[in-house]
C-alpha cells in the first residue's frame, strides 16, 4: 500500500500510526497538496490527503474511510476501535471531536494566512469551537484514569494526540496546556511512544 500525504497533517499521521501498529507494510509518499497538488490530484481527484493506494491499485480517500478499511484487515480483537458497546460509541465520539478539532485548526490557519483580509467573525468562531471541544475532551479524559482512554491504545487516543499537536504547532500559544492538564498529560504520553516518534513531522506552513 502507498500512503500519500505529509505527517504534519493530523489526518495523515493517524493513518500512518495505525498502519504501523497493525504491522501492515506501506510506502509513504509525503506529497504536499500545495507544492505537489498535481501528483495528489492524479491519484485523488479531490486533491486531498490522506489518500491510500491499495495493493490492487484501488484508492481509499478520507482518513475515517481509510481506518475503517484497515480495521477490516485485522482480526476484531486487534482492531484499534473498541468492538463492544458502549465503548465503541464513546470512542467514535472522541474521534469525532478530535477530527473536528483538527478541522477547525486547519480552517483557522487558512483564514489567517491565506486570506488577504481574514474575517474577524470566522476567526473568533473557530477559536471558540477549538476551546469548547478541548474543554469537552478534557472532561472526558479526566474521568478516565490510566495511560489510554479505553484501557488500551485506540484510534481515539491517536486522533486526540495528533490533533493536539497539529493545532498547537499551527497556532502557537492558542492552546494553554495548563488549562487542559488531563489532555496535556495524555498527549505527552502518546508522543513518547516510539511509533509516534517514528511517524512524525514538524508543522510546515503551506506556501
Amino acid at each position: 500500500m502507498i500512503l500519500i500525504g505529509q505527517y504534519d497533517s493530523s489526518f495523515v499521521r493517524r493513518v500512518g500510526i495505525a498502519l504501523r501498529l497493525y504491522g501492515l507494510p506501506f510506502e509513504h509518499r509525503p506529497w504536499s497538496v500545495f507544492a505537489e497538488g498535481d501528483k495528489v490530484q492524479a491519484v485523488n481527484p479531490l486533491m486531498r490527503v490522506p489518500t491510500l493506494v491499495l495493493d490492487d491499485g484501488d484508492v481509499v480517500a478520507d482518513s475515517s474511510s481509510i481506518l475503517d478499511h484497515l480495521d477490516g484487515l485485522v482480526p476484531p480483537e486487534q482492531r484499534l476501535l473498541p468492538q463492544a458497546e458502549p465503548a465503541r460509541r464513546q470512542a467514535l465520539k472522541v474521534m469525532a471531536f478530535a477530527t473536528g478539532l483538527a478541522d477547525k485548526g486547519v480552517s483557522l490557519f487558512y483564514e489567517l494566512h491565506l486570506h488577504e483580509t481574514p474575517s474577524a467573525f470566522f476567526v473568533e468562531r473557530c477559536r471558540l469551537q477549538i476551546s469548547t471541544v478541548l474543554a469537552a475532551l478534557e472532561a472526558e479524559r479526566a474521568a478516565r484514569p490510566g495511560p489510554y482512554w479505553f484501557g488500551r491504545i485506540t484510534h481515539a487516543d491517536i486522533a486526540v494526540a495528533c490533533a493536539w499537536r497539529h493545532v498547537g504547532e499551527a497556532h502557537p500559544g492558542l492552546i494553554d496546556p495548563a488549562a487542559y492538564p488531563a489532555l496535556a498529560a495524555h498527549c505527552a504520553g502518546m508522543e513518547a511512544l516510539p511509533v509516534f516518534q517514528d511517524i512524525s513531522q514538524p508543522f510546515i506552513a503551506p506556501a
